[in-house]
């Protein structure tokens, strides 16, 4: 017989996976500057955690929709966070041509992590990327609310999140 604590827990408990209402896995990795930036650090805020290398001509491709995302929503009012913010996980092998790319993109915010570790990035396993650009939206809570956000679609999902005055 359940107590009703537990089968409350039970209720309440979320699972960690890739799928929409899960809870994300957690990323550790560290930036250019060596730092480590566990992606646990920005809850309370919507992330876009966007999976990229600068030798991907699709990713590059796409960087300039996800700077015009950020400079859209970056400053807005999010529903039920403090603000929108990018989360890069680079599958680069080299240092030096990932922070090239991201200074030749103007992926202008602080967020940038990468193992150098190539398709063998323990993130990009745990997030089972297969190709990329991929990404996750993930809520305050670290919840994933959506995925696979490319073109006018980021736009048009961020738009729901953004607070109406």
């Amino acid at each position: 017989m359940f107590s009703m604590i537990s089968f409350t827990s039970i209720l309440t408990a979320q699972e960690v996976g890739i799928n929409v209402g899960n809870v994300a896995p957690e990323i550790n990795l560290k930036n250019p500057d060596g730092k480590e930036v566990p992606l646990s650090s920005l809850r309370g805020n919507l992330v876009l955690v966007d999976f990229w290398a600068s030798w991907c001509g699709p990713c590059r491709r796409e960087n300039p929709n996800v700077v015009s995302a950020y400079n859209k929503y970056n400053k807005a009012k999010i529903k039920n966070a403090k603000s929108f913010v990018v989360y890069n996980v680079s599958l680069d092998r080299s240092k030096t041509a990932w922070v090239n790319a991201i200074q030749q993109d103007g992926l202008n915010w602080e967020n940038h992590v990468s193992d150098l570790q190539y398709w063998g990035s323990q993130a990009a396993k745990d997030y089972q990327v297969h190709a990329i650009p991929t990404n996750f939206l993930i809520d305050a809570n670290g919840v994933i609310v959506a995925k696979n956000l490319r073109g006018q679609n980021l736009h048009l999902t961020l738009d729901k999140w953004v607070k109406q005055l």
